[in-house]
């Protein structure tokens, strides 16, 4: 984790780094160009007691240099994959209204804007 940490906001934390890989329902793929870790997402299983379980996208990240290539639609695509493969109804990701790329990417993999819906957040 430590040789791909450039792709996210900030370095990794090992402390965080282990709890997350850790946990049965969380995942994190990384996709390589010649052993150099160009891009990855990460997602988390959500289960509720009406629903079952789905997956959440939690982060994508593609190393700027390697943008437009396939490699963001190849991480949703075996994320969704998973996703299916451990029993998940569906799959799901905030994004910001003008993150074109990331729109692009998520409607490219078969992703489905909601209408009318609204983030609310919390900081600690």
């Amino acid at each position: 984790m430590l040789a791909a940490s450039h792709l996210f906001d900030s370095p990794a934390r090992i402390e965080a780094t282990a709890r997350f890989l850790a946990e049965e329902g969380h995942h994190l793929l990384v996709a390589y160009d010649v052993g150099h870790p160009a891009g990855f997402v990460t997602g988390v299983e959500t289960t509720h007691p009406d629903k079952g379980t789905e997956m959440f996208l939690y982060e994508l990240g593609v190393e700027e240099a390697f943008q437009r290539r396939g490699i963001g639609r190849a991480l949703v695509d075996r994320l969704a994959d998973l996703a299916r493969e451990r029993g998940c109804y569906g799959m799901w990701v905030v994004t910001d209204e003008h993150n074109a790329a990331a729109r692009a990417t998520y409607q490219a993999t078969g992703g489905n804007p909601e209408p009318s819906q609204v983030v609310y957040s919390w900081d600690f």
